[in-house]
């Protein structure tokens, strides 16, 4: 007899989407909360609809979904914002983060972790460091009143961010973890090799890819090699043992920069250049109007390999142990988001200083959204799940990283919901000075 379990599997994934979108539209909620608890009450109290054993094929699912939840948020990066934004996203993906860890790790010294190294630490913060972009999107898509640059930022730093921590996981904190000691020197050009390396190979595949999109010219085609372009990146980069997911963020804003160019010098005055005709920059690889269609698809594809990813999460959760590691993951939690507000409040005051007046200020507000919009998810839950099954501390890692997602994403999520909603009713205006 044949198995449809994968049928029904994605019957129930996309009925789930459908359903939490309007339900969401009509409470007027974030539709990840519905997406979020639907998931751990399906796959909890109606196994039949989830038939696939998740514990079973979970590394299977995890790299699956990577690409696509990635490539969606990657592209929606316009190149011009990039340019604009450059120093104050390169703060908050990387400065702030490598400083984010540094602080969470000095908790070390204080052992508030009873038992952990200074390597486990700073894995520990790593994994808890790192944003989600899908339940960004989800809960701050509904509300009016956030600026484009706000939210430049935002995804910027969603993309930025989940790198950085991958690099500072995989090469510096889980070796460490492992094996209880740990050349700085050695760590540092081995990061640095690592994002050197992952930013060529991905600039390469986008050049590639970019130029393989002026073969033909129709949106399915355009969408798919944009999804093929995301696996390729992924899986070579990590064939590599590099980063691929920095690599396939580089390949895709690559690729969606050149032809942003090509669709900015088509309005205006075209001009010869060396790189021009290198990139053959009067043949254009797609339209504004196919854009906007391979937007929309790669937002679903996204948002369908984040509910694969909630389900995965409702196999790894367990009451029981989320109420014996309470304090933990209070501990991380309220630490994480002390550390976050700290650093956008930095951020916030960067544009006074005269040697960085390149790094725009934000205003009260702004710092007051960028700092609940670190919500986290996947990504934190792909790197727990690499902690290797003999290292002591996995599961109290696990339930730890389980509470502090939970938490984040309800408790952030409540909190712009509010403000959005009741304090915050006018229509759109700048929030940068």
């Amino acid at each position: 007899m044949h198995s449809f379990a994968p049928e029904i599997t994605l019957v129930t994934i996309l009925s789930l989407v459908i359903l939490s979108d309007a339900l969401a539209n009509r409470l007027k909620i974030p539709s990840v909360f519905i997406l979020l608890m639907g998931s751990y009450l399906i796959y909890t109290y109606f196994k039949v609809a989830v038939p696939i054993d998740l514990a079973q094929n979970f590394t299977t699912v995890i790299l699956f979904c990577i690409p696509l939840i990635f490539m969606g948020d990657a592209l929606h990066l316009h190149f011009s914002d990039i340019k604009k934004h450059a120093w104050s996203i390169f703060y908050l993906a990387v400065v702030a983060v490598a400083l984010s860890i540094s602080v969470g790790a000095s908790l070390s010294y204080f052992h508030v972790y009873e038992g952990l190294s200074l390597g486990a630490y700073v894995a520990l913060f790593a994994i808890n460091m790192a944003t989600d972009a899908v339940s960004v999107q989800s809960v701050l898509s509904r509300f009016k009143g956030i600026s484009h640059e706000i939210k430049v930022l935002i995804e910027g730093e969603s993309l930025g961010n989940d790198a950085t921590a991958v690099i500072a996981f995989f090469f510096i904190g889980l070796p460490w973890m492992l094996s209880g000691q740990i050349d700085a020197g050695d760590a540092a050009l081995d990061a640095l090799r690592v994002f050197a390396v992952s930013t060529a190979i991905g600039l390469a595949l986008g050049f590639g890819f970019y130029m393989l999109m002026k073969l033909f010219s129709n949106k399915r085609g355009e969408l798919f090699a944009f999804v093929v372009e995301a696996y390729v990146a992924y899986v070579l980069a990590e064939e590599m043992h590099v980063s691929g997911i920095l690599t396939l963020i580089v390949a895709i804003v690559a690729t969606k920069a050149w032809i942003d160019a090509d669709l900015d010098e088509s309005t205006a005055k075209k001009t010869k250049s060396f790189m021009r005709t290198l990139r053959m920059g009067s043949i254009h690889s797609t339209t504004h109007e196919r854009l906007e269609y391979i937007y929309e698809m790669a937002k679903e594809f996204g948002y369908i390999a984040a509910v694969m990813i909630f389900f995965v999460l409702a196999e790894m959760v367990d009451f029981h142990l989320l109420w014996e590691y309470k304090t933990e993951i209070i501990t991380m939690f309220v630490a994480t988001t002390l550390i976050r507000a700290i650093s956008m409040a930095k951020f916030m005051y960067f544009g006074n200083v005269k040697a960085l007046t390149s790094i725009r200020p934000v205003g009260v507000e702004g710092w007051f959204i960028l700092t609940f919009s670190g919500m986290k998810g996947a990504l934190s839950i792909i790197l727990v799940h690499m902690i290797p099954d003999s290292f002591a501390y996995k599961e109290m890692f696990e339930a730890v990283t389980i509470g502090v997602v939970v938490l984040s994403i309800f408790v952030y999520g409540t909190i712009l919901w509010t403000y959005f909603t009741f304090f915050k009713k006018e229509e759109e205006k700048r929030i940068f000075k």
